[in-house]
């Protein structure tokens, strides 16, 4: 699918001629955003066409598991950046890469799949959002910025999950909990490696080796870049959480198995003491008086059952038991 937005006129119209674009990108005060959802060679082709980008550019932004990064061509950037949805029926992230060719007065989109916030930085764009003007600074921060907000809302359903495995540490029969913190470890790794890289995207845009924001639009781009330091450090936090929360069920687990050991120990030493009767007593030794008397087998099991009852209330009272 394809969408070419032009900025002309004072207003923003949609253009379907896209061979226009090479004599649209001449004119002045015009700013052209082409998006593309699933682009086909001949589209592909209209990006070295048209905008005479480089080939080693174009074939970065149609990798499918390109890591997060901005590289710096001559007159425009080249941006890769994830979008991150949460699915909780599944309980699994999902990574869709959205990578952006941003020039002086273009911005060129490319997604393997369909993102919601394209569309909000279209609407934003076309009523004049947050940055002044139509420059390709406001369409570029409306873009990155809804994506980062909702960085936030993954963040806060893996709070809430981790939240759920802290509490079932403690519940008896939920074998199952070291499985779930280590999914979301591995959740929150992977985020992380999103995250981080992003923030040094943000980092080369601030600096304005290529001209894209003015000097009065950087203060919402270090706005961003926070949001993402927030972001990082939250995620560390989390990881740590889950790190604590591994050793209290490891500890606790092993304190079950304690107790379990200790609970078996003190009823052998029980059936030991009532075994040792039993063996005195299985002798048949013929000077044995007990074993001519009518009481004698009563006698026996009444003695292992003294010494039983006894160890038994002994342990209870220095608490082993």
């Amino acid at each position: 699918m394809v969408s070419l937005n032009v900025f002309q006129r004072q207003q923003v119209q949609q253009v379907t001629e896209l061979d226009q674009i090479s004599e649209l990108l001449l004119q002045p005060r015009v700013v052209i955003w082409l998006d593309l959802e699933q682009p086909q060679p001949d589209e592909i082709a209209l990006l070295a066409e048209e905008f005479g980008f480089h080939p080693l550019a174009i074939e970065d932004a149609l990798q499918e598991h390109e890591r997060p990064k901005v590289e710096t061509y001559p007159g425009y950037y080249l941006i890769i950046f994830y979008s991150v949805e949460y699915d909780a029926a599944t309980r699994e992230l999902n990574f869709l890469p959205i990578t952006l060719f941003v020039g002086a007065n273009y911005l060129v989109s490319i997604r393997s799949g369909p993102v919601r916030h394209v569309q909000q930085a279209l609407a934003r764009w076309q009523n004049n959002g947050y940055l002044p003007g139509y420059q390709v600074s406001s369409i570029l921060y409306s873009l990155i910025d809804a994506i980062v907000d909702d960085y936030f809302v993954v963040l806060d359903q893996l709070g809430e999950q981790i939240d759920a495995v802290e509490s079932a540490i403690f519940q008896r029969g939920r074998q199952e909990v070291a499985g779930e913190i280590f999914t979301l470890k591995k959740d929150l790794l992977l985020f992380r490696r999103i995250v981080a890289p992003e923030r040094d995207v943000l980092n080369v845009l601030l600096r304005q080796e290529v001209r894209v924001f003015q000097p009065r639009d950087l203060a919402y781009v270090r706005d961003v870049y926070d949001h993402l330091v927030r972001l990082t450090e939250s995620i560390d936090l989390y990881r740590d959480l889950l790190s604590s929360a591994l050793d209290s069920y490891l500890s606790l687990q092993g304190n079950q198995l304690n107790q379990l050991v200790k609970v078996l120990t003190l009823w052998s030493i029980i059936l030991m003491a009532c075994s040792l009767v039993a063996g005195i007593y299985g002798m048949n030794f013929v000077l044995m008086p007990e074993l001519e008397q009518p009481w004698g087998y009563p006698f026996a099991l009444g003695l292992m059952l003294t010494i039983a009852v006894s160890l038994a209330i002994y342990f209870k009272r220095r608490r082993w038991w």
